[in-house]
């Protein structure tokens, strides 16, 4: 009967994780369709570019809350089963960056699934772990997104950080063991939606966010003049 269970969290999981917010609100507030913008990602960082400052902090919010509820599905629903809290936001990580409400067919023409990069969905499930979580994750990975200035970097810093923070928990008792695998998972996941940014990153090529991005447009037509 638990396996079950299992199966329906799962599997709730993965829908849950799948809800396009991003795609939802910013079709609502301006009618375009977020798949055709810049990326075509569905997050909060596209859905800033789309429609604005408050669709993308809106997105961001919802995609972070969706995937705490599955922890908090699984702990009511399969109570005392370490592995399905885990997996549970995991599968909706999953399913926020491959959703089976946006399936279509690729240049291929074979079907492919769409969705975001994970990184807010990746801090709420860890949220849903341990709410303490997001008073160290946060912090440390608005540090990246406004000190280095790569919106995707900041991505997968969310990731490294819940790992590092839930190493912690298992060494010191106050976590189970488990909860670091939710770290290295959703990582690869990360790693896996952002291989085009990281191309970029390392050739060069990412664009910056915030006072990085100002600072190298200033220096660049610096150079330019001085040259």
């Amino acid at each position: 009967m638990q396996i079950f269970w299992i199966l329906v969290v799962l599997v709730l999981s993965y829908l849950v994780g799948s809800i396009p917010f991003g795609l939802l609100i910013v079709k609502l507030s301006t009618g375009k369709d977020i798949r055709q913008v810049e990326s075509g990602r569905t997050g909060g960082t596209n859905a800033a570019r789309a429609a604005g400052l408050w669709a993308g902090i809106l997105t961001a919010i919802l995609d972070f809350l969706k995937a705490a509820l599955t922890v908090w599905i699984a702990r009511s629903l399969v109570p005392g089963n370490v592995w399905i809290q885990v997996l549970a936001p995991v599968a909706a990580v999953f399913g926020h960056n491959y959703s089976i409400f946006l399936i279509e067919r690729g240049n291929g023409r074979r079907l492919r699934l769409r969705g975001g990069a994970g990184g807010a969905p990746t801090v709420g499930g860890a949220f849903g772990l341990s709410w303490v979580s997001i008073l160290i994750i946060l912090p440390l990975a608005m540090a990246v997104l406004f000190g280095i200035g790569f919106a995707s970097l900041a991505t997968m810093s969310v990731a490294f950080f819940a790992t590092v923070i839930f190493t912690y928990g298992a060494l010191t008792g106050v976590s189970p063991w488990q909860y670091v695998l939710y770290g290295v998972i959703t990582e690869l996941i990360l790693i896996m939606a952002l291989r085009p940014n990281i191309r970029r990153l390392l050739n060069g090529t990412e664009r910056r966010i915030g006072w990085r991005a100002k600072h190298a447009k200033n220096h660049s037509s610096s150079s330019s003049s001085s040259s």
